[in-house]
């Protein structure tokens, strides 16, 4: 089968937009990440497929051991990529710069695509365990024979009845093993939307710490800058009055000397 995964936008030149060994370090990780997200739908969208062809199946003369095999590969599969789909978002949204508005959104797509993605698989994960449990496949190679041997017939009919009660029971435990198999296989879809409900909910808050510590820091500055308008003006009207103490002395010198003059004079 070719493999063509959506391109979602990554650029494979890592010259682009950045500047110094890290940043550069930090556009392929982000482009890896896509990537790797990308094939990663392609398979649950793949198995998607898979599973819908096996639906088909279920309940009519080609239903068999390796239809029902082929489902429980197919789903344990799809369930485990799912699961890495989850930590591949969340380390692709925790690297991805605030600042960076288009692979925001590259992320943000990538997030919608993978919910949309896992609705309509776990949509048809319920309805292949509801079809598989109301078509049971149960193996029937216990013995419910009766030997030729026997003569008494008396004892004929207790084996056969001994048998038919252990053809049961062991068909009742067989029954339970295979629902119990059938219902593990549906992904827990609520399990993996409350992990991306959680990490845009952390996301937030780092966001909003870091925002809060944006305006404090701007409000600690304007406080700063007020401050020293204050001193500044406090300053000035200081050196005013040493200017007119200053003015003061100086024409109270003034007036003495000329006083002392005059009385000099006479």
């Amino acid at each position: 089968m070719n493999r063509n995964p959506a391109n979602y936008g990554s650029i494979r030149d890592p010259e682009v937009g950045f500047s110094g060994t890290r940043n550069k370090d930090t556009f392929r990780e982000f482009n890896s990440l896509c990537d790797d997200i990308a094939t990663k739908l392609y398979t649950i969208n793949a198995s998607f497929k898979a599973l819908q062809d096996c639906l088909k199946l279920i309940g009519t003369a080609k239903d068999n051991t390796g239809v029902r095999n082929k489902i429980h590969v197919t789903q344990l599969t799809a369930n485990q990529v799912a699961s890495a789909t989850t930590r591949d978002i969340a380390k692709l949204k925790r690297t991805t710069p605030r600042h960076d508005k288009h692979r925001l959104l590259q992320a943000d797509k990538l997030e919608e695509d993978f919910k949309e993605a896992l609705s309509k698989y776990h949509i048809l994960q319920k309805e292949l365990a509801e079809k598989q449990k109301a078509n049971l496949l149960l193996s029937t190679n216990v013995e419910r024979g009766v030997s030729d041997d026997e003569d008494n017939e008396e004892q004929q009919k207790q084996m056969q009845l001994n048998r038919e009660m252990q053809f049961e029971q062991e068909m009742m435990l067989e029954r339970e093993e295979r629902v119990k198999q059938i219902e593990a296989d549906v992904l827990d879809i609520n399990q993996i939307m409350r992990e991306l409900g959680s990490l845009v909910y952390e996301q937030g808050e780092v966001i909003s710490t870091i925002e809060n510590s944006i305006d404090h820091a701007g409000g600690n500055v304007a406080q700063g800058t007020e401050e020293l308008i204050k001193a500044s003006g406090y300053q000035n009207r200081y050196r005013k009055k040493i200017l007119i103490l200053v003015i003061v002395a100086a024409i109270i010198a003034i007036i003495l000397i000329a006083v002392l003059v005059s009385e000099l004079k006479k």
